[in-house]
């Protein structure tokens, strides 16, 4: 397994959980955090034994957005990492979901601040679990800024546009029940549990037929934009395949026996 100093990548049984872990700056983003996370993702993948990840942070935040100082010209950690994004310019939007989605589910499991970057890099995310003091927002507006992590077109999307409007328009602070409220988190456990919720949901995720999973996840975000019938007519193509799988055999298999189905991916 990969990772970085500031991007820790572990296994959980068929689930890789990958951790910002800068706490000292409350994960705010860096190169080797960045880095680290892209590779995260092109691991999840890659993997096949890999039927879920989970996104989190360390130290209590999940992201508190770019790290400003470095913005300010007072340097970024991780230099040695350059080369990396000189190499492929675009590496820091697919590490911060914006031009790249995995093909496994993803839950994000949020505590304390996520905010800035770390709440457009959540809109990237499948599932979501916050901790009761989690805090979100887009901050941009409040320090001249433009939320160019790809919030001002897929708030809209997720949430009612009069409350992704005010989110983005006010810079204000949400709280993780308000966030709920709106749609923008699925699940307010309390403070300290949020991986343990990501964890469980993963592992109900892992349960399931894999070949099933991702084409269910495609299909979704695939047909988001397109009419209704267009959309069932790719539902379809995306569909009918998975019944002729050896998994979907499975499935069937264990159904009749009353038995847990044990999936292989073909």
């Amino acid at each position: 397994m990969g990772g970085t100093e500031h991007l820790t990548v572990q296994r959980e049984g068929a689930t890789l959980v990958l951790t910002l872990n800068r706490p000292q700056a409350r994960n705010a983003l860096s190169l080797p955090m960045l880095v680290g996370l892209y590779d995260g993702w092109l691991e999840a993948d890659a993997d096949d034994s890999v039927r879920s990840v989970v996104f989190t942070g360390a130290g209590g935040s999940f992201c508190s957005g770019m790290d400003l100082k470095a913005l300010a010209g007072n340097g970024m950690a991780g230099e040695e990492y350059r080369d990396r994004l000189k190499a492929d310019p675009d590496l820091h939007w697919k590490a911060m979901l914006r031009h790249h989605r995995p093909r496994k589910p993803v839950i994000a499991a949020v505590e304390g601040h996520c905010v800035a970057g770390g709440t457009e890099m959540l809109q990237g995310t499948d599932i979501r679990v916050a901790g009761e003091s989690a805090t979100f927002g887009l901050f941009e507006v409040k320090r001249g800024l433009f939320p160019i992590g790809g919030s001002t077109v897929r708030l809209q999307r997720q949430v009612p546009r009069t409350h992704a409007l005010e989110m983005l328009l006010t810079g204000r602070p949400y709280s993780a029940r308000e966030a709920a409220a709106i749609g923008l988190v699925g699940h307010v456990v309390p403070d300290g549990t949020a991986l343990a919720k990501a964890l469980e949901i993963a592992e109900q995720i892992n349960s399931c037929g894999p070949l099933a999973v991702e084409a269910v996840k495609a299909s979704v975000y695939e047909t988001a934009e397109m009419t209704e019938s267009d959309g069932l007519a790719a539902e379809l193509t995306r569909g009918w395949p998975v019944f002729d799988t050896a998994d979907a055999k499975e499935g069937a298999r264990a159904f009749a026996e009353k038995r847990p189905a044990v999936y292989k991916r073909a």
